[in-house]
């Protein structure tokens, strides 16, 4: 009796062993998960510094270079006009290219985007510059959430994909602190360094185990989960479920962007839509662009940095009354 007891105690512990192994909340977070999100977010830093560049490189630019403000503005421009070429064609590229292959191109294009314009000896040079490295961070913006989001385990996926929007605002202060005391081409280099980083980086991390699900074989698959959960680790179960949502998102991609304007759908797009064009509309952009010229037209000193959270609230109401 006490010898059958033993042995029923002895499977429940196995089993729950077992289950314990294959929770995917209970998945170890290896050095590959975090290398792997850092070079994907190194890109997100290259968008922060893009992002802020023209408020710390005004005036310098400006002087050196003879241009008026609506050449100046129109260099502003050309990175959110490559940008939208980057993001329409991002998903497709992902999808062929892959999301290591797809940051390669945005490394790319960035890298020769911020040479240009580091090197520039016209305005047209600084405005290729500008639009080719907009394209790259178009492609930058959707690749690197969805690549983070896919290597990392559920239960620390949110954690782990807010990582891109902590390094884009990491990138916009670094290029308004650096901007004070920094030529506006060496910024253009620096501004460049992350996307260095992130191309060598990628040939030392996995591809992304969903997009081998869809093009590749069950061992490529196999190979990359094991990498990025680590080689002790039960990958049967997550292999099977990126399998099965593969094939699922396979069989509804049969439908239309028609099938988007149907009746049914009406409320959920204005909304989706809405709240996009209302977010850009909204003018936070054109402050974060031009910055600089918003606080020294408002009689205050350019350096926000140095002074405080007290006398950088100061300046904040300042600006809302020149605004107003």
């Amino acid at each position: 009796m006490m010898v059958a007891v033993k042995e029923e105690r002895s499977m429940e512990e196995g089993l729950l062993k077992l289950k314990n192994q294959n929770d995917p909340s209970d998945c170890r977070i290896t050095a590959c998960v975090f290398l792997s999100t850092f070079v994907a977010i190194c890109g997100s830093f290259s968008f922060g510094v893009s992002v802020g560049y023209t408020s710390g490189a005004e005036v310098g630019m400006i002087k050196d270079m003879g241009l008026s403000m609506a050449e100046f503005s129109a260099f502003g421009s050309f990175s959110t006009l490559g940008a939208t070429f980057g993001a329409l064609f991002s998903g497709k590229m992902a999808i062929m290219l892959g999301r290591k292959g797809t940051m390669w191109v945005s490394d790319i294009l960035c890298i020769t985007g911020w040479l240009c314009i580091a090197f520039a000896k016209d305005v047209l040079w600084l405005n290729i510059g500008r639009f080719s490295s907009g394209i790259g961070l178009g492609l930058i913006s959707y690749v690197v959430p969805v690549y983070i989001a896919e290597i990392t385990p559920k239960h620390v996926r949110g954690t782990f994909t807010f990582s891109n929007q902590l390094l884009q605002n990491c990138g916009l202060a670094m290029v308004y602190f650096c901007g004070n005391f920094i030529n506006w081409r060496m910024m253009a280099l620096l501004g460049s360094l992350p996307c260095f980083i992130q191309g060598i980086g990628l040939f030392f991390v996995p591809e992304s185990p969903r997009w081998l699900a869809k093009v590749g074989t069950d061992k490529e698959l196999e190979n990359s989960l094991l990498r990025l959960r680590g080689r002790a680790a039960d990958i049967s179960t997550e292999a099977s479920e990126i399998q099965v949502m593969t094939k699922m998102l396979e069989s509804d991609s049969k439908s239309s962007f028609s099938d988007l304007l149907q009746r049914k759908y009406r409320h959920t797009l204005v909304v989706g839509i809405g709240l996009m064009l209302i977010q850009q509309f909204s003018g936070s952009t054109a402050v974060v662009y031009y910055a600089n010229t918003i606080f020294r037209k408002a009689d205050e000193h350019a350096n926000m940095v140095t002074k405080g959270p007290i006398t950088f609230a100061v300046k904040l109401t300042q600006l809302s009354k020149y605004c107003l």
